[in-house]
């Protein structure tokens, strides 16, 4: 039941399998979840019903940048070394207001300090409709976007979106991203609320796999949950199942990386 926030600006580097030596952004609240998804397994908790004066806690694009411009000053002096940096954090970055123009002083100071780090996005994908986000993600090199299934049902039992989703609409706006695009997903089964869920099912999958013809990423990253979640009652999916998976993405001449 415990969860996890990042309580900085800048977190990090983490080791990461697919992006290495990583240095993270949050753009959202320190002490709190900011999301129009409520995941069932979210390491960082329910998204609050009411934030009073948290949501007015984002950092600003100034305190973003400040931030950031000392951390890589320190670490070009250092000579330390940073493959990736990745937007991420306690939600999603991209609801943040200033989301595209953090994104472009991120590559200005990328470029300054280390011209050969690539940039990374971590999200849910529900806000590529906007033109202004769309355009953000066109500037970065990867864009890894949430897709746990193309079932409606499953999705709000497994993602709990708020607001007006439709995963119609996702689906058809994941075709907008041209470059750099990774589908991550996490399988998981259990019971929530007396209605249960399962997508790693071969009915899921398959018509997940479906889809993924159609997107045709340049890599899918499948896991289960590792970290401690908000849901009890929810199973991790064993590794033998997930590596099924893994082979019939493959099977579709597509990469794909497994953990957990």
């Amino acid at each position: 039941m415990a969860t996890f926030l990042f309580n900085e600006i800048i977190f990090g580097p983490v080791n990461s399998r697919r992006l290495g030596e990583s240095l993270g952004i949050n753009l959202l609240p320190v002490n709190s979840k900011y999301c129009n998804f409520n995941c069932l397994y979210c390491e960082c908790g329910f998204t609050p019903k009411a934030y009073g004066k948290n949501k007015k806690e984002l950092p600003t694009r100034e305190e973003v940048h400040t931030t950031l411009k000392n951390t890589l000053a320190g670490f070009r002096e250092k000579k330390y070394t940073i493959d990736t940096i990745t937007f991420a954090g306690n939600g999603e970055p991209t609801m943040h207001p200033d989301f595209p123009n953090i994104v472009d002083d991120t590559i200005v100071l990328r470029n300054m300090y280390f011209p050969d780090t690539k940039i990374a996005v971590l999200s849910n994908a529900t806000r590529i409709a906007r033109p202004e986000i769309i355009s953000a993600l066109s500037k970065v090199e990867y864009n890894i976007l949430k897709l746990d299934s193309v079932n409606e049902e499953t999705v709000k039992l497994i993602n709990c979106p708020m607001n007006n989703f439709s995963l119609r609409d996702l689906l058809g706006n994941l075709k907008k991203i041209r470059n750099g695009l990774t589908i991550q997903t996490l399988f998981v089964r259990g019971e929530y609320r007396g209605k249960r869920f399962d997508n790693s099912t071969e009915e899921e999958v398959g018509n997940w796999l479906n889809y993924l013809l159609v997107l045709q990423p340049e890599l899918v990253m499948i896991y289960t949950i590792t970290r401690d979640t908000p849901v009890d009652s929810i199973q991790k999916i064993p590794p033998g199942r997930l590596h099924e998976i893994a082979l019939q993405v493959q099977e579709r001449g597509i990469q794909v990386s497994v953990s957990g």
